[in-house]
C-alpha cells in the first residue's frame, strides 16, 4: 500500500510540483490550501506524513500542528517556510515536528526526508514476512545455517555488505524458531539517538523525565517472547553497548523511572557491515559484547557472488512494482538481462530493487530496457579486491580473465557464464578451449 502524504500549501503551482515529485517516487500525495481544509482531510483520511507551510490564507502550519497534538494524532509533520524564523522552528520542533524545510524546497531534500520518516529506528512485525526464495548455492548455504541455528536460543551475528538482505536472514531464523508467531522487532542501531537510547530500549514510566507525559514501552517489551534484531550493530555508541551488555549478562532490565526489574525474554540477532575485529582493535566496539552477540556467525554474500539470483530477483521486483505502480509490464529485453548479469551491483539487492522500480515507472514498453535501469558496464578495477569486473568480451586482453571470473561466479555453469559475458554457449566453449579452460 502506498504511503499517504498531505501537502498543505496555498501556492497551487508549488504544491502541484511537490505532489508530482512525491507521486513519481511512489507516494500517494494529496493537497490542501488552508488549515481548515487540511483538518477536514485529516479527519477523513489516515495520512502517513504531513508537509505544511507556516503561512496559510486561513490558519497556519504551527496551529495545525498544535491541533494534531491536542487530537492525539501522531502523524509525522514537516514544516516548510520561505522566511526561516528561528523561534518558529524551535516551537515546531518542541511540538513534535520531524523537521523543517526552507523554501525553495529541493526535490532531493524532500524525498530524502520522506525516506527518513518511513524508515524509522524500529519496526515491529507480528506476522510472517513474505520472503523471496533464492536459488544460488551460497544463499542456500546461508539458509541452511539459519535453519540449523533457529531452534536454539543462541545469539546470531549476520555479517555482510549493505543491501545484501541481512534482515531477511534474521527473519528466516525467527520464522523457524520456537518464537515464531511472536513479535519480530528490527532496530536500526545507526539511527539511535544517544540521549534517548535507554528509554527506547527499556521504556519509561510517566513523569520519568521532562516531556514524559505518558509511559512508553521499550524494544525489549515490544519483542517479549520473540526476536530483537539489532541492525548496524557496529555503529552503536559505546554507552549504549554497556547498557545492552548488562541486559545480555543478567537477563534483566529496568524501565526509566521504575523501581522494578523486568526479565528479558527475547532472542537477540545482530547484523553489521563493519569489520568487527578492526572495530574492537580501535576501541569502537566492546569485545565482551561482541562475544555475547556472536555465539553463531553467518556471512550473507553480495549479489555479485550470487549471479543465479539476479534475473529471478529482478522479475520478482518487476511483478511487485508493476502492481504497486499500476504499470503493465511483461519482462526484460534480452539485452537488459545481459547487462544486469554483467553489472557488479555494488548496492546489492537493494540497488537491484530500486533500479527495477525506476525501470517499471519510466518504461514506455511492456518489455523493460537498459535505459530504464540506468546501469553501465565498464572496464574498471575494484580497489579492494583488485579484480576485473565481468565484462562483455571485447579484445583478447580481457577475454581469458573475464571468462575465468564468469565461470567462477557461476560455479562452472557454462550457459549462465555465457549469458553473463553476452555470448552464446558455443562461442564460450570455443574460447575456453582456446585458453585451455576446460
Amino acid at each position: 500500500m502506498k504511503r499517504k502524504i498531505l501537502i498543505v500549501e496555498d501556492n497551487v503551482g508549488l504544491s502541484q510540483i511537490q505532489k508530482d515529485w512525491l507521486s513519481r517516487a511512489g507516494y500517494d500525495a494529496v493537497t490542501a490550501m488552508s488549515e481548515p481544509i487540511a483538518r477536514s482531510l485529516i479527519r477523513k483520511t489516515q495520512f502517513d506524513l504531513i508537509l505544511s507551510d507556516v503561512r496559510l490564507p486561513e490558519g497556519d502550519g504551527i496551529s495545525l500542528l498544535e491541533w494534531l497534538r491536542k487530537e492525539k494524532k501522531d502523524i509525522p509533520f514537516i514544516i516548510t517556510t520561505e522566511f526561516v524564523s528561528v523561534p518558529d522552528v524551535v516551537r515546531t520542533i518542541k511540538l513534535g515536528a520531524r523537521d523543517y524545510l526552507p523554501k525553495p524546497v529541493h526535490r532531493e531534500h524532500l524525498l530524502e526526508l520522506a525516506e527518513d520518516v518511513f524508515h524509522p529506528v524500529a519496526t515491529v512485525r507480528k506476522q510472517e514476512r513474505q520472503l523471496f526464495r533464492r536459488i544460488s548455492p551460497m544463499i542456500l548455504k546461508v539458509e541452511k545455517f539459519a535453519r540449523l541455528v533457529a531452534p536454539s536460543d543462541m545469539s546470531v551475528m549476520i555479517l555482510g555488505a549493505n543491501g545484501t538482505g541481512k534482515e531477511s536472514v534474521a527473519q528466516t531464523i525467527h520464522d523457524n524458531s520456537e518464537r515464531y508467531g511472536k513479535p519480530f522487532v528490527a532496530v536500526n542501531c545507526g539511527a539511535l539517538p544517544r540521549e534517548l537510547a535507554a528509554s527506547l530500549f527499556f521504556g519509561h514510566e510517566k513523569g520519568a523525565f521532562t516531556g514524559a507525559d505518558t509511559a512508553k514501552t521499550g524494544y525489549f517489551d515490544l519483542a517479549k517472547g520473540g526476536t530483537l534484531f539489532l541492525d548496524e550493530i557496529g555503529t552503536m555508541p559505546h554507552e549504549i553497548q554497556s547498557m545492552l551488555l548488562r541486559v545480555l549478562q543478567e537477563n534483566v532490565y529496568t524501565p526509566i523511572g521504575s523501581g522494578r526489574e523486568r526479565i528479558s525474554d527475547v532472542r537477540v540477532i545482530s547484523a553489521t557491515n563493519e569489520n568487527m575485529e578492526q572495530a574492537i582493535k580501535e576501541g569502537r566496539f566492546r569485545e565482551d559484547l561482541y562475544h555475547r552477540l556472536n555465539e553463531f556467525e553467518i556471512r550473507q554474500p553480495s549479489l555479485e557472488e550470487c549471479p543465479e539470483d539476479i534475473i529471478p530477483l529482478a522479475e520478482f521486483f518487476r511483478e511487485r512494482f508493476s502492481k504497486e505502480l499500476k504499470r503493465t509490464t511483461q519482462g526484460f529485453t534480452e539485452e537488459t538481462k545481459q547487462r544486469m548479469l554483467a553489472y557488479r551491483w555494488p548496492g546489492n539487492v537493494r540497488e537491484l530493487r530500486n533500479r527495477v522500480k525506476r525501470a517499471v515507472l519510466v518504461s514506455e514498453s511492456p518489455m523493460l530496457d537498459v535505459d530504464g535501469l540506468e546501469i553501465t558496464v565498464c572496464v574498471c578495477r575494484n580497489e579492494e579486491t583488485d579484480t576485473l569486473a565481468i565484462l562483455p568480451l571485447k579484445g583478447e586482453a580481457f577475454e581469458k580473465e573475464s571468462i575465468i571470473r564468469a565461470l567462477k561466479a557461476c560455479n562452472g555453469h557454462r550457459e549462465q557464464a555465457a549469458g553473463m559475458l553476452n555470448i552464446n554457449p558455443a562461442t564460450l566453449y570455443r574460447k575456453m578451449k582456446k585458453y585451455g579452460l576446460k
